[in-house]
């Protein structure tokens, strides 16, 4: 693999650009957001998580929200969108998040119409805010008007319950207009089991736990040299790089004790293999290869 570009700044609008064999990876961002470190890490006391993630005095932490676009030659695909432009302004004063992706996405040099993928790896709002814009007049349009937008049936219908536990999650205009227009198709696990590819060198695969349906995205590209070279975005099941130890799951995760399981099985392929793991909430480290300590105990390694 090639290296990293030099690491951004806290403000950066591009967070990191990679070659991944024939591919071009950028992690572009809807700016940072905080949230609570106790609902970030469950049942993990604070004495522990704070070493790694540092609270401030209204124990929340900063997360990132990161967007990876991929430049495979043929396609241009954009995996999740962000918080986006619809919270209301109790909720911005909450999370404090920025609304940057539209400015982060020019900065790469990509343009809404030229994106002809989006994935969304679940529905949360924080995952699918940009697929829509939201617009002084209170109309709600595609952010990419020429995308196929891909996302799970499964949490269509769950965020159409609209559940005590996590009903403020989902938002219908992030996706509803999507499904309405014929913009949005919506997978099924008996589809990604039979056809997983959603275009030539990214597929999708279940990692069940945060939510029923949770999706990761795997990309992998042959280099000219003829190496093959794989990446995941894993999504929620690991949102930053401080949730590397299989307990430390969150307070947020629908199944905490199938999400410890998905871990163990997502580090018996992406540690051995070395894949480069994309990570969706880290700020600071939106990517980063895995490695086993001499204790056993998966931590990042430099690239």
């Amino acid at each position: 693999m090639s290296e990293l570009e030099n690491l951004p700044g806290p403000d950066d609008l591009l967070r990191a650009r990679k070659h991944l064999g024939d591919f071009e990876l950028t992690i572009c961002t809807d700016g940072s957001y905080r949230l609570d470190g106790g609902a970030m890490f469950g049942v993990v006391p604070k004495t522990l998580w704070q070493k790694r993630a540092p609270a401030d005095d209204n124990n929340t932490i900063l997360l990132g929200l990161n967007t990876v676009v991929v430049r495979t030659g043929k396609h241009t695909v954009v995996i999740e969108t962000g918080v986006g432009n619809k919270q209301s302004a109790k909720m911005r004063e909450i999370h404090q998040n920025k609304e940057l992706l539209p400015q982060s996405l020019a900065a790469a040099g990509v343009r809404p119409e030229e994106v002809d993928v989006v994935i969304n790896t679940h529905l949360h709002f924080d995952h699918c805010g940009w697929n829509t814009t939201l617009h002084p007049d209170g109309s709600v349009t595609p952010t990419f008007p020429n995308a196929r937008y891909f996302a799970h049936k499964g949490e269509v219908e769950h965020g159409h319950m609209q559940y005590d536990r996590d009903r403020v999650s989902y938002l219908s205009p992030n996706y509803d207009p999507l499904i309405e227009n014929g913009q949005m198709t919506l997978v099924t696990n008996d589809a990604i089991a039979s056809n997983p590819e959603v275009v030539p060198g990214i597929s999708l695969e279940l990692f069940p736990g945060h939510t029923h349906q949770l999706m990761a995205v795997h990309i992998e590209s042959t280099s000219h040299g003829g190496a093959v070279e794989h990446a995941c975005y894993i999504s929620d099941l690991i949102p930053t790089s401080a949730h590397l130890d299989p307990t430390w799951v969150m307070g947020y995760d629908l199944d905490p004790m199938r999400c410890i399981a998905e871990r163990k099985r997502f580090y018996q392929r992406a540690i051995p293999e070395k894949w480069l793991v994309l990570f969706t909430h880290d700020h600071n480290t939106p990517m980063a290869r895995i490695e086993l300590n001499d204790k056993g105990k998966p931590v990042i390694v430099d690239m």
